[in-house]
């Protein structure tokens, strides 16, 4: 089977971090024009959209060179444009970088920060924001992390080295380990391994274990509890299936505090607001360099604020 060849760089830089949108047209279709093809494509942009991108002189070839209203379609054809971003709500709190060398970026990512642009989180998201605060345009990210959990995230500085970090991840050959605060249930006997089968459904906000063959593996264990009935746990997991610990921690009786899709899901939060963050850390990343052969062992340097001050994390 032949391999399609890559597409050719983009003409236009970035923007606030962010990469321009890149469409291949398809190699059939009656479209007459390419803006025939974008208008469709782009349905959800709104009426006027796209014809005023065209007329600006805002959507590209690879050349860089404008595509013009009514310039034909042409199969297999490359054409660039950046999407106009409604303005985000900054999230107040810094990246903290952990380890940075010629090939990794290692950061301490704060809660309610995503991890790259999705959905309505594009400027403000750690991905962008380390490529203008490094000045690293081909940063990119090796995993990720949910935007509501805090801790370490991985980044790699050269494109061509991103597949060998990722599979790292996909193999399993790196090991992570979690914090999390929630209720202490006494007449549990731990630690605990649990073993189960959890699908997330596309357009679901939840993950849900069902029966069948496990996916999902985690080791969890409280490391110590108080009085008020709160526990701080260690959770590893191995393996990486959406909102696993989350859907773990839930199964066993003891959510972690601040979750707001289990065990049930509440009202979404308005923009800005950071209150009572989910306490739930990415504490360690452990594995072994696939580029240089370094052994690596990196820890987050943040708290669980329920854990140091309850009454100010619920205020």
């Amino acid at each position: 089977m032949r391999r399609r060849p890559p597409p050719p760089p983009s003409p236009l830089p970035q923007r606030d971090g962010v990469d321009p949108v890149r469409v291949r047209l398809p190699g059939e279709g009656d479209w007459a024009t390419v803006r025939d093809h974008l208008v469709e494509r782009l349905s959800g942009a709104g009426d006027g959209v796209v014809d005023g991108m065209l007329r600006a002189g805002l959507v590209v070839g690879a050349d860089g060179t404008a595509v013009a209203p009514d310039a034909p379609y042409v199969p297999g054809m490359f054409v660039w444009f950046h999407r106009e971003l409604p303005a985000e709500v900054p999230v107040p709190f810094p990246l903290e970088v952990v380890h940075r060398d010629e090939h990794i970026v290692v950061v301490d990512k704060p809660h309610f920060l995503a991890t790259t642009p999705r959905g309505s989180h594009v400027t403000e998201t750690a991905l962008a924001r380390l490529r203008r605060e490094l000045g690293i345009p081909a940063l990119g990210a090796a995993h990720r992390l949910d935007r509501l959990t805090a801790g370490l995230v991985l980044f790699t500085v050269r494109p061509e080295e991103r597949g060998a970090y990722q599979t790292l991840f996909r193999d399993r050959r790196v090991r992570k380990v979690y914090e999390a605060v929630a209720p202490y249930d006494p007449a549990r006997t731990w630690p605990v391994t649990v073993r189960s089968r959890i699908v997330k459904e596309r357009g679901i906000l939840t993950a849900r274990e069902v029966p069948g063959e496990p996916n999902a593996v985690s080791d969890l264990e409280p490391v110590e509890h108080r009085a008020d009935g709160l526990a701080r746990y260690r959770l590893v997991p191995h393996t990486g299936q959406t909102h696993q610990l989350r859907v773990h921690m839930t199964a066993l009786g003891v959510p972690i505090l601040g979750d707001p899709l289990y065990p049930e899901v509440t009202e979404p939060r308005p923009a800005g607001d950071f209150r009572r963050p989910l306490q739930l850390l990415a504490r360690e990343l452990e594995f072994t360099d696939p580029v240089t052969g370094v052994e690596h062992r990196l820890r987050s340097g943040r708290v669980l604020e329920s854990w140091t001050s309850y009454a100010r994390w619920a205020a």
